[in-house]
């Protein structure tokens, strides 16, 4: 199994982990290339300024963080086209797609930079220009590979002139229209041929060679070779993107029933998750994928070891059926702690109306898998995705759970986010997002923002105020925007832009979205009255930012509305997002 993921720069372990490994492969796969320009991939990402190209470097990894392949795109946006630099995979590895998957993503980015099409040289498969027989069938099986996408080189040009006399195999410039009808003018070519020789050849192409190959470029439009390997009527194109936006990500653990408590009154049930996903039946805005099981490591990384041990143990302990309430809460100390699983419920939680029944640890994991899963579409260059998941998880800290919650769901992919850039989390749930707010307080890597009912009059109560601004390195990266209760929305969107301006200057990698859908008129746990239209228009403000955004579903139990709100939320974000 592998991901692919976009690499910013090098600043963040991971990412830097993975550039080390890019270098390594490029070492193994082109031993011509030299040193100097290996280390160069670094300063590429950091200063697109000098080398006159916006460089993306996407790597497909695996969990672990090893590199199995990557692909570096370069970007020219003053002459409009994308120039393929490297793609290449390890050594040791079975392909496995490897290859196929990046170039299929290259395509993908270039589209979504609206740029005429991807440049790229390919070593000739002539003999009469290659004369290596082993290498000349390298080059057939790369151009054979290019010409599923349609790629092909360009002809009647000079390109392929060796630059000094005793260079062998020059290169073709091979061309990637996109699937787009009609092909470029030679007055285009010309500006895409003195950009690729200029800047990326500079120090060893002289003006006079340059001027050669441009002034050799006469077709107009561009020819491309014809087909040589496979049927021009049958060849692999890719599914372009859609003229609209392509639908969403949307996780859900399909056994999330299984956390069903069914005293009167509990309003955290089973069929929240149905009537959200009926309301997206049938308008192409999602595509349901499965969760992926992730390590518990993840979790322990969020949560202190003692708690997650005892929704461990507690939850096996306890007989089918049967709910655990906490009615004792000891003063937390560790010496202090009940023997008994049943009184030890009030030393973790932090409420009454939160219990401990069979299959809350497997339904609280399983919905971490479903936020992790998300966050791996993230990695792999979706703008946004939706983690529809129950139970909840922004009321569970580090060492207590409680407010129907018991691991911290956008929490834990908030952090495993964080080892690829900055991560905001926005908390829109009518409730504080006290369990953020306690995890990363001491952080300055993830900042946490958080709109809800004021904490006078509304759970949990102790937390939520203006002046609780973060501690240490974290001062200054956590922001609550109490309000009060019946604020109209028009109220709410002013605080929500002072938030989403705070997201903007922290400049994140990552949004990570708590959404709750207790804002919206009726709920039974709630005082605003937020419609569809509300939702819709929040969500469009949110996307606006234009940020890789998870959404991780929050609260929201009046049923009826649930399904049109979420809808109308994701709607505004999945407009926006994609403009």
């Amino acid at each position: 199994m592998f991901r692919i993921r976009r690499v910013a720069d090098d600043l963040y372990p991971m990412n830097r982990y993975a550039v080390e490994q890019v270098k390594e492969i490029l070492r193994s796969q082109f031993s011509e290339v030299k040193e100097e320009k290996i280390q160069a991939i670094s300063e590429q990402l950091h200063d697109p300024l000098k080398y006159r190209f916006r460089a993306t470097l996407l790597v497909a990894d695996n969990n672990n963080g090893k590199v199995k392949g990557f692909a570096i795109l370069m970007h020219a946006p003053d002459r409009g086209f994308c120039f393929l630099d490297y793609i290449a995979t390890r050594k040791e590895d079975s392909p496995g797609g490897i290859g196929s998957a990046l170039y299929e993503r290259c395509r993908e980015e270039a589209m979504l930079l609206k740029t005429t099409g991807i440049f790229m040289e390919c070593l000739p498969d002539d003999p009469a220009l290659c004369s290596d027989d082993d290498l000349l069938d390298q080059n057939a099986s790369r151009l054979r590979f290019y010409e599923r996408f349609g790629a092909r080189p360009i002809i009647n040009t000079l390109y392929e002139t060796p630059v000094k006399e005793g260079d062998t195999c020059p290169p073709y410039l091979v061309f990637d229209s996109l699937d787009k009808a009609g092909m470029p003018s030679a007055k285009y070519l010309k500006s895409v041929v003195e950009a690729i020789l200029n800047r990326k050849y500079g120090d060893y192409c002289p003006q006079d060679y340059i001027t050669k190959v441009m002034d050799s470029i006469v077709d107009d439009p561009v020819h491309l070779r014809p087909y040589r390997y496979v049927r021009e009527s049958g060849f692999l194109q890719q599914e372009a993107l859609a003229q609209g936006r392509k639908p969403v990500p949307l996780v859900y653990n399909e056994h999330h029933s299984i956390h069903h408590v069914k005293e009167r009154g509990y309003v955290e049930a089973p069929v929240r998750i149905s009537a959200v996903l009926k309301a997206f039946e049938g308008t192409g805005l999602v595509r349901i994928l499965p969760a992926q099981f992730f390590p518990e490591k993840h979790i322990r990384h969020v949560h202190n070891p003692d708690l997650v041990d005892f929704l461990k143990n507690a939850s096996a302990a306890t007989p089918e059926g049967r709910s655990v309430y906490p009615y004792i809460f000891p003063i937390r100390n560790p010496d202090r702690k009940p023997r008994e699983l049943e009184k030890q419920t009030g030393y973790y939680c932090i409420d009454t109306f939160t219990p401990i029944h069979r299959n809350v640890w497997e339904a609280a994991r399983g919905a971490v898998d479903c936020a992790l899963t998300c966050a791996g579409e993230l990695l792999n260059g979706e703008p946004l995705a939706y983690a529809l998941v129950r139970p909840p998880g922004h009321h569970a800290e580090t060492r207590v759970y409680g407010g129907f919650c018991y691991l911290n769901t956008a929490a834990v992919a908030a952090n495993y986010l964080s080892q690829y850039g900055k991560v905001a989390i926005l908390d829109v749930d009518y409730h504080h997002g006290n369990g953020q707010q306690e995890i990363f307080y001491l952080r300055n890597d993830v900042m946490t923002l958080s709109l809800h009912g004021h904490p006078s009059t509304t759970y949990p109560y102790f937390s939520g105020y203006r002046k609780e601004k973060g501690e240490g390195m974290g001062l200054g990266f956590n922001h609550n925007f109490p309000l009060d209760e019946g604020i109209n929305s028009q109220e709410y969107r002013m605080a929500l832009a002072d938030a989403l301006r705070l997201i903007e200057k922290f400049k994140p990698a990552f949004l990570v979205i708590a959404f709750g859908i207790d804002t919206a008129k009726g709920d039974p746990t709630g005082s605003f009255s937020f419609t569809s239209k509300d939702f819709e228009k929040n969500g469009r403000m949110i996307g606006s930012l234009r940020i890789p955004s998870l959404v991780v579903q929050e609260g929201g139990y009046l049923n009826r509305t649930l399904g049109p709100n979420a809808q109308h939320f994701i709607k505004g974000l999945h407009n926006t997002i994609w403009d």
